[in-house]
């Protein structure tokens, strides 16, 4: 790792020499860069095996719009022994069409054809050159080709191989580019001012480069994944590889043009960068679409085969976790459950607690085992993906558990906690109020103290399922004057049938039932103060860094959706999907890379250490990606399946996709977008990670 930082941090001083900044596309010289950089050892990369290095030269150069073809070269030499690659005089582009324009500025001087389904790969000369003037600068050149002067036999598998990685490497140099772009469009944000302040500070502009920090980032995510795929030559490579490639397909030209919207006028003219980098995104993402493998997109892999979303990858000790927990499943009967979630399965639920699983990251002093957050997030992913009935046992334990754990006394430890291992702790959260959803800080149920009891009044909405709890996790302002406003918050845990508490049932749209709860001179005891008065802010917030464990639900449920719908699609994908090429199957593949790219931000967050700034960011990311596609998955299979797929079920009935999964998705993810802060409020977090104003 430390070689290849020193390789990232060298190549830019290579290209300065040879090349330039982006500005350079309209000039640059990529036949001395291309002998420049055979004799910096660019062109042996393959040789040793370094596709991490052939991938980081190719991010290099997307961030200077240079399409010098690293990826075409290193593919080449895993096909051909040829020293003239090594040494740059035999400098080639590989493709499996050799009608399709050629993208190196003139300086290749071979083609190597390779056909899509293996069979014999061959090395043309090019013997004419006509550049083709448009979007692409250096222009595009149409070639005309020799006779093959080498010939080798290509079996399927050296074939995907090949297209796979020259297919990554314009997709991560398009990414690299439109990274660019986006960075300079945040540093642009934090001095410009418009109408007396920096534009960093307008939301439009904050939701925008969230959005485009959210879509860099998860590309980001998968590339490293393919990297890791394909160096190994694992069996799903190729399927690793294409979920980024169609990621970046869909997000890079929409990072590149949300960067140009902030940059406005000042990145429209051509002696700026943003120009050449808009080019450059735009013609490597479109020169993708001449060189297809023989396995398709996302989607034909899918419904040709019997492939599924590769796994996730949590570390030996959250993996190993991850098949006992899902073996415990199969043996207690939790798999295949109906697609709505039960409340509680108490049998089920006893027997995870009969395991230690519920507070197993907890001390061992206070009954837990020091389960890694890996550990955990297998639990809670495993348990959201089959259905099973232990959702509210769970979220006692993150919610509340950790939080007495961190603030509460010995004496409510003592009380609560074991309570909580045995997953009989019924409680609700007594957050949201009329003028308090995303805004936490702004609540006015009061608690005012009096003696060794406080007196609660307010009102707190959409308490769901308050009216089967019989605990309330509440938190009400003690200090009416304190500044900052989440200064003087408190927090308190009570039973719910303390006199002096009205619940009034409502049902959401997913069918829940969300309460109105009152609260009319409610007399606790100060027993029930969780933490110091005035403390609750902190409180609060250790309850919300779970959120890392929490975020991984919404992938699971997102998961299990899209293997409910392939596992409908086997049956007759033909007619349920159509031919290769369909709108139906680009749609599936469109799920799929959001899926797997929401599941990848989670996992990121879980890798990072609890110290790591950016680790709560990766999971807010996780958030608004998930619960937006949430929406979006529940339209799609609408299209996909028509009126069936608005059908409700019990999970028996095979004729109804998804056993009615899907119309039940459709009405939850709302609150995927709105629950616990919405999306809009999540997207200014992250922009003010990125630096950007209030």
């Amino acid at each position: 790792m430390d070689e290849l930082a020193a390789f990232v941090d060298s190549a830019p001083a290579l290209l300065e020499k040879s090349w330039g900044d982006a500005t350079a596309a309209q000039t640059g010289d990529i036949g001395k860069l291309w002998g420049t950089a055979a004799e910096h050892g660019w062109f042996e990369l393959a040789d040793a095996g370094a596709l991490d290095f052939a991938i980081a030269a190719e991010r290099v150069l997307g961030r200077v719009a240079c399409p010098l073809p690293v990826l075409d070269m290193y593919a080449a030499a895993e096909l051909l022994d040829d020293e003239g690659l090594r040494s740059g005089t035999l400098r080639a582009v590989l493709t499996s069409d050799p009608t399709a324009p050629v993208d190196a500025g003139g300086a290749a001087n071979h083609v190597v054809v390779v056909p899509a389904a293996g069979g014999r790969g061959q090395l043309r000369p090019i013997l004419e050159q006509v550049p083709l003037a448009g979007l692409a600068i250096p222009a595009w050149t149409r070639v005309r080709l020799g006779a093959p002067v080498t010939e080798v036999g290509v079996d399927r598998h050296r074939a995907e191989r090949a297209l796979i990685l020259v297919r990554l490497g314009k997709a991560a140099r398009a990414l690299a580019a439109a990274e660019y772009a986006h960075e300079m469009a945040i540093e642009h944000a934090k001095t410009r001012v418009q109408f007396g302040k920096v534009i960093g500070s307008f939301g439009a502009v904050q939701q925008r480069t969230a959005q485009c920090q959210i879509d860099i980032r998860s590309a980001n995510l998968l590339v490293a994944d393919a990297i890791s795929a394909l160096q190994y030559d694992r069996a799903d490579a190729v399927l690793r590889a294409e979920l980024a490639i169609a990621h970046i397909a869909t997000v890079a030209p929409r990072a590149q043009f949300g960067a140009h919207h902030t940059l406005a006028a000042t990145g429209y003219f051509t002696e700026h960068q943003a120009p050449w980098l808009f080019r450059r995104v735009h013609a490597d993402v479109t020169m993708l679409s001449t060189i297809e493998t023989g396995t398709g997109t996302v989607a034909d892999i899918f419904v040709e085969t019997v492939a599924k979303l590769p796994a996730a990858d949590l570390g030996d000790v959250g993996e190993a976790f991850r098949a006992d927990y899902v073996r415990f499943l199969t043996e207690n009967g939790a798999r295949d459950r109906a697609p709505t979630p039960i409340d509680m399965d108490p049998q089920f639920v006893g027997a995870m607690a009969e395991q230690g699983w519920l507070g197993f990251g907890w001390p061992i002093e206070y009954g837990g085992r020091n389960a890694s957050l890996s550990e955990q997030v297998a639990l809670n992913e495993e348990t959201t993906y089959h259905r099973v009935g232990a959702t509210k046992a769970l979220g006692s334990v993150t919610l509340i558990g950790s939080s007495i754990l961190r603030h509460g006394t010995e004496e409510q430890k003592a009380k609560f906690l074991p309570i909580i291992r045995s997953g009989e702790l019924n409680f609700c959260l007594g957050y949201s109020e009329p003028e308090a959803g995303s805004d936490l800080a702004s609540l006015r149920t009061r608690a005012v103290r009096d003696g060794e009891n406080w007196v609660i009044n307010g009102q707190k909405l959409w308490t769901t399922n308050a009216h089967a709890s019989e605990w309330v996790w509440l938190a009400a302002r003690t200090d009416p004057d304190a500044k900052p406003r989440h200064a003087g918050i408190t927090v308190f845990l009570f039973p719910l049938d303390t006199p002096g508490i009205t619940i009034q049932q409502h049902t959401a749209l997913s069918g829940e039932v969300s309460c109105t709860v009152f609260y009319d001179d409610v007399r606790v005891p100060d027993s029930a103060r969780v933490g110091e008065v005035g403390g609750g802010w902190a409180v609060i917030v250790d309850a919300l860094s779970e959120e890392r464990i929490l975020m991984g639900n919404i992938a699971a449920a997102l998961h299990r959706q899209l293997d409910d719908l392939l596992d409908f699609v086997a049956d007759d994908p033909v007619r349920l999907v159509g031919e290769r090429g369909s709108a139906k199957r680009a749609t599936i593949t469109d799920l799929a890379v959001r899926v797997q790219a929401t599941r990848a931000l989670v996992t990121a967050a879980v890798r990072a250490s609890a110290t790591d700034f950016g680790a709560m960011f990766d999971a807010a990311m996780a958030g608004v990606m998930g619960g937006e596609l949430a929406e979006d998955f529940g339209q799609a299979t609408l299209q996909i399946f028509g009126p069936a797929a608005a059908l409700s079920g019990d999970g028996t009935n095979t004729s109804i996709p998804g056993g009615g999964a899907f119309e039940y998705g459709l009405r939850q993810s709302i609150m995927y977008v709105v629950g616990g802060g919405t999306n809009d409020v999540q997207r200014g977090l992250i922009a003010r990670g990125l630096g950007l104003p209030r």
